[in-house]
C-alpha cells in the first residue's frame, strides 16, 4: 500500500521533529519514521539522561572537595541503581508524548526501519510513502571498530541503561563521550581505565586546559592511556581482556566490561541510498550548501546525518530550520554555524567556542591573548576546586572575541555568552562593560579580558 505525503522524514529526533512541525505548520502532509523509540538520541540516549548522571557526580564531588571546609561526616556515595531509576524518570515518558504529539499536531508516525525504494518513496513495515521531499534525520551510531571480538563492547546507550555498575571498566577512544562516561564511573566507585589512539584526549579543546584536566582525571584515579591501539578483545570465566599495543608495547588490560568510545558515524547505511539516487562520500552524504542531495533534488538531511555542522543538538535545531526553509520556499537559507559553543561534561566541564590559538596564529591575524590557571579565583576557591582556567582571544583591530576556552565550575553557562559575543559581533569592550550579577562565575569574564 502506497500514502502519499509532501515531506517524509526518517528519524524523531530534534532535527526530525522541527522541521517535521514546521512543515505541518504551513498545511502539509508529513509522516515520521523511526524503528527506535520516538525521541531521538539526545532526549533518549544521549545528552539529557547523560547530564542527570552527571547532576549526581557533580554533587559528590562538591561534596567531597568540601570535606574539612564546612562539611564533615561520612564519605558520599552515589547510588547507582536509585540514580538510574531517576534517569528513567526523564526517559521512559517521552517516546509517549512524542507519539502524542504527533498525532495531535496530524503528522503521522510509523515505527519500524526505513529503507528507499525510489527516488521519492520510502518503505518502512511493508508499506511505501511516497514523498514529495524527503528529510535524512536519523542521526548517528558508533563506528566499526573492525578488531577481534568487537561484539564484547557495549554502547553508549547499553551504558546509559546499566542497572549496576561493574567494577572494572575499560573505554575505548578519548573524545567526549569517554572523558564524560569515564567521570561518572569513576566517581561512583569504579576502576576506570580510558584508552585512546592520540597523543592526548579531547582533541577539539584547547590542549593547556585540557592538560590541567587530566590532573583532575588522576586525582579521580583515572587511568588514561594514550598512544594505545586496542588489537583485541577476549572474554573469559573472569572477565574481558582488552590486548593492545603501546609504543610498541603489547599489554593487557583486565575489565568486567568495555565501553564503545572510540566515535560515530551517521546511521546510513540501512537507508538504501542507492536505490533513491543518493550520492555518498566515505560513509558521508554529500550535500549542497542548502544541506540537499547534489544527486537527489528531493533528499535533505540535517544534524548528524547531515554532517554538516558540529555533531551537537543545537545544530541538528537549527539545521531543522534551515533545511525546513527550503523544503518550504526553494533553496535561499545556508546554516551558519558562527559561534557554536561545545562542552564535555567532566567534572569540572570545560567548553570552548570560536578558534582554537593554533587557527589564530595561523590565521596570521594580530591579536591579544589572556590565559591562566585561576584556581586561586574566588569562583574556584569558595567551592574548593583546583581545576579553573582560561583562554582568551581577541583581535587587536576589530577588540571582537575569536575564541574562548574555560574549564572549572559553571564554564558550561559562561562558555555560552562569549558565543553570543562571537555570534552578533560584540567586542571584548562590550563584554568588560556589561554588569553581570556578582559574584557569579559569568562575573568573571571581565578579567579573562
Amino acid at each position: 500500500m502506497t500514502h502519499q505525503y509532501d515531506l517524509v522524514v526518517i528519524g524523531t529526533g530534534t532535527g526530525a521533529t522541527g522541521a517535521a512541525s514546521r512543515c505541518r505548520a504551513a498545511g502539509w502532509r508529513v509522516a515520521v519514521i523511526d524503528h527506535l523509540p520516538f525521541g531521538g538520541t539526545c532526549a533518549l540516549r544521549g545528552c539529557d539522561p547523560k547530564k542527570v548522571l552527571v547532576g549526581a557526580v557533580e554533587a559528590i564531588d562538591h561534596a567531597r572537595r568540601m570535606q574539612g571546609h564546612g562539611l564533615s561526616g561520612g564519605e558520599p556515595a552515589i547510588a547507582w541503581s536509585d540514580l538510574m531509576r531517576f534517569k528513567r524518570s526523564f526517559t521512559e515518558p517521552v517516546p509517549a508524548m512524542k507519539e502524542k504529539s504527533f498525532a495531535k499536531n496530524g503528522i503521522d508516525a510509523y515505527h519500524g526501519r526505513a529503507k528507499f525504494c525510489g527516488p521519492h518513496s520510502v518503505e518502512v513495515g511493508g508499506e511505501v510513502l511516497e514523498g514529495r521531499f524527503v528529510l535524512i534525520a536519523v542521526g548517528s551510531v558508533p563506528m566499526h571498530l573492525g578488531i577481534a571480538g568487537e561484539e564484547h563492547v557495549i554502547t553508549s546507550t547499553d551504558f546509559l541503561e546499566l542497572d549496576h555498575l561493574p567494577k572494572r571498566i575499560v573505554l575505548l577512544g578519548g573524545g567526549f563521550i569517554a572523558a564524560e562516561f569515564a567521570n561518572i564511573a569513576a566517581q561512583a566507585g569504579a576502576q576506570v581505565t580510558v584508552l585512546e589512539q592520540m597523543d592526548r584526549m579531547l582533541a577539539p579543546f584547547d590542549p593547556d586546559l585540557v592538560g590541567w584536566l587530566m590532573e583532575k582525571f588522576i586525582e579521580v584515579g583515572i587511568d588514561v592511556r594514550l598512544q594505545t591501539r586496542v588489537t583485541a578483545i577476549e572474554r573469559s570465566s573472569e572477565g574481558l581482556t582488552v590486548r593492545a599495543s603501546s609504543n610498541g608495547k603489547d599489554e593487557l588490560f583486565k575489565a568486567d566490561l568495555v565501553v564503545h568510545a572510540a566515535g560515530r558515524m551517521p546511521d546510513l547505511e540501512p537507508l538504501d541510498l542507492a536505490s533513491a539516487g543518493v550520492t555518498t562520500v566515505k560513509g558521508r552524504l554529500k550535500l549542497n550548501e542548502f544541506l540537499q542531495s547534489v544527486s537527489n533534488s528531493a533528499v535533505y538531511a540535517v544534524g548528524d546525518a547531515a554532517s554538516s555542522g558540529p555533531p551537537l543538538t543545537p545544530v541538528s535545531s537549527h539545521d531543522a530550520k534551515v533545511a525546513a526553509a527550503n523544503i518550504l520556499e526553494g533553496n535561499h537559507a545556508m546554516p551558519n554555524y558562527l559561534g557554536v559553543p561545545s562542552v564535555a561534561f567532566t567534572t569540572p566541564p570545560i567548553a570552548s567556542v570560536g578558534m582554537s590559538e593554533q587557527q589564530v596564529r595561523d590565521s596570521g591575524v594580530k591579536f591579544r591573548m589572556q590565559s591562566e590557571k585561576a584556581s586561586s579565583w574566588f569562583t574556584a576557591k569558595r567551592v574548593a576546586e583546583t581545576t579553573y582556567g582560561f583562554k582568551v582571544m581577541v583581535d587587536e583591530k576589530t577588540d571582537r572575541i575569536l575564541g574562548a576556552h574555560l574549564i572549572g565550575p559553571h564554564c558550561d553557562e559562561v562558555i555560552n555568552i562569549f558565543a553570543l559575543a562571537i555570534r552578533k559581533g560584540l567586542t571584548a569592550e562590550d563584554l568588560k562593560t556589561t554588569m553581570f550579577a556578582y559574584p557569579t562565575a559569568t562575573s568573571d569574564i571581565g578579567y579573562m579580558l
